[in-house]
């Protein structure tokens, strides 16, 4: 089936609804000969006349006024869909984050955003590994690298990283010298957060790491931090592992700490930087990233 131009169908909806050349020029920023052109190729296509011309009064003609009526509404629904696709659905908003993010940093505090922002129907959408900053992934996203050209991007926080232990061990290591004490200990390394992290921390701070310090490996700070919860040794954590609820079960130990090399950023496609929904959802993330860096 062979369609009509859209943009010529475009020229004469507003021409119509404005019931003047000169004002569908202005609102579609091009000039009036362009409008009259679109809409002659137009009648041409259709075999019809859609305007009358008498004078300089406009009117539609009575095929015009039947074909206005039928594209009115479907060109509305196309402006609508393109909004919804460009701008997302006003007071949805779904934020791709990391899994371990997502449970431990932003859950135990999302309560805090819908009472300060009942207006915004936030879900969170997880990813292992780093996602694809597309549309079907979410609106927004918070990543652990910088976008490129089309996205804007929130510095949240620099991730360091400090040495964690049980209430239970910290209770039988808290009146003897440090570090030496916790070579006493099973030291549980992560693998993914950097390579030889307790070497690295033993370095920074100056100290030789034993030989024979017993050194446990886990995939991943989620694994780490549930053996340092059952006191399976001490283990290297950074500021989101340690929400309130570990707080409870866990301790800082009071050492040094040293940055991973690693950052995480509020990231949002340009064309939706004015978008209230995120201007919102980034501004509260600001605020509480930055006071979890506080409470440390």
């Amino acid at each position: 089936m062979k369609l009509p131009p859209l943009r010529a169908v475009q020229y004469f909806e507003a021409t119509a609804r404005l019931n003047s050349f000169s004002r569908a020029a202005e609102s579609l920023n091009v000039t009036q000969s362009a409008v009259s052109h679109q809409i002659r190729l137009l009648e041409d296509f259709l075999g019809e006349s859609l305007f009358e011309r008498q004078g300089r009064n406009l009117h539609l003609t009575p095929v015009g006024q039947r074909y206005y009526d039928d594209i009115g509404d479907p060109l509305q629904a196309i402006a609508r869909a393109s909004l919804q696709v460009r701008e997302g659905v006003s007071g949805n908003l779904r934020l791709a984050v990391f899994s371990s993010l997502a449970v431990k940093w932003l859950m135990p505090q999302l309560s805090d955003f819908r009472t300060k922002h009942p207006e915004i129907d936030l879900s969170l959408e997880m990813y292992a590994h780093r996602p694809d900053l597309s549309d079907k992934m979410g609106d927004c996203f918070i990543t652990d690298f910088a976008p490129g050209k089309n996205y804007e991007y929130e510095l949240l926080y620099t991730e360091y990283i400090y040495p964690v232990c049980s209430t239970k061990i910290w209770q039988q290591i808290k009146d003897k010298p440090l570090p030496d004490v916790l070579w006493e200990y099973p030291l549980l390394s992560v693998r993914s957060l950097m390579e030889n992290d307790w070497k690295e921390w033993c370095k920074v701070g100056g100290y030789s790491l034993p030989r024979d310090v017993k050194i446990h490996t886990f995939s991943h700070m989620l694994l780490a931090t549930e053996a340092a919860r059952y006191s399976h040794g001490v283990t290297l954590l950074n500021h989101y592992f340690m929400n309130e609820i570990d707080r409870e079960q866990l301790v800082r130990i009071p050492l040094h700490e040293i940055p991973t090399g690693d950052s995480l950023y509020f990231v949002y496609k340009k064309h939706r930087a004015r978008q209230p929904e995120i201007l919102k959802l980034g501004r509260w993330l600001q605020q509480i990233a930055a006071a979890d860096e506080a409470a440390f």
